[in-house]
C-alpha cells in the first residue's frame, strides 16, 4: 500500500482534494453567506475550508441584522467550478447558515478593501509618499516626523498596487480589513 506523501511547496494538495488540476482552471469566487451570530459559527465555517484543504483568500464578518442576529461572512476563495460548487453545498448544509450566494457566478460584485499602511522616511521619500497618496485618494489619519499612516480603500488590486508603490519608500507596517462585497443591481 503506497503512503500519500505531501511536500511542502508542492503542487500537491490535501488528501481530500477533489480537484482535478487537469480538467479546469482555478478561479477566484466571492461567496456570501449569512449566518445566525452566535458562538462557533465562524469556526465551523472555517472548519469546512481548512478540513478539506482549501484556502481562504479573505474572509470578514459582521453582524448585518441586530433585531434577527443575523452576520454575514464573506469569502474569498479559489478552485475549479466543481470544488466551489462542493463548498457552498457543504456551506449550505452546516445548520446556522441561512442562505449562500456566490456573487462571482451573477457578476462581477463591487468589492472593497480598506488597509491602513504606515509608512517611514524623511526628506525626498517622504514627499514622494505623500504624492502617490494623493494620486491613490490616501488619507493622511497619522502623522509624525518620520512616518505616516495611510488610511485607503478600494478593491484588493488598488491596495496591492498602492502597497508596491510604498515598498520602496519606507513600507513599514499594513493592516488589511479584507473584502466586503456586494452583487450589483437589484
Amino acid at each position: 500500500m503506497a503512503a500519500l506523501k505531501i511536500k511542502k511547496g508542492s503542487s500537491s494538495h490535501s488528501a481530500y482534494d477533489l480537484r482535478d488540476s487537469h480538467s479546469q482552471v482555478e478561479s477566484s469566487h466571492t461567496l456570501a453567506v449569512i449566518v445566525d451570530n452566535e458562538a462557533g459559527v465562524l469556526a465551523r465555517v472555517i472548519g469546512l475550508f481548512s478540513g478539506r484543504g482549501y484556502n481562504i483568500d479573505s474572509l470578514t464578518v459582521a453582524e448585518v441584522d441586530h433585531k434577527g442576529h443575523k452576520s454575514r461572512i464573506t469569502v474569498v476563495t479559489r478552485g475549479t467550478e466543481a470544488v466551489i460548487d462542493q463548498i457552498k453545498a457543504q456551506l449550505g448544509r452546516i445548520v446556522p447558515v441561512h442562505e449562500v450566494k456566490d456573487l462571482t457566478v451573477e457578476g462581477s460584485p463591487v468589492e472593497r478593501e480598506l488597509a491602513l499602511i504606515k509608512v517611514s522616511g524623511t526628506g525626498d521619500k517622504r514627499i514622494e509618499a505623500l504624492r502617490l497618496a494623493e494620486i491613490f485618494r490616501a488619507n493622511v489619519v497619522d502623522s509624525t516626523l518620520e512616518s505616516f499612516v495611510f488610511e485607503i480603500t478600494g478593491t484588493p488590486e488598488k491596495i496591492d498596487a498602492f502597497a508596491d508603490l510604498m515598498r520602496p519608500l519606507g513600507l513599514a507596517e499594513i493592516a488589511r480589513t479584507g473584502v466586503a462585497a456586494l452583487s450589483r443591481g437589484a
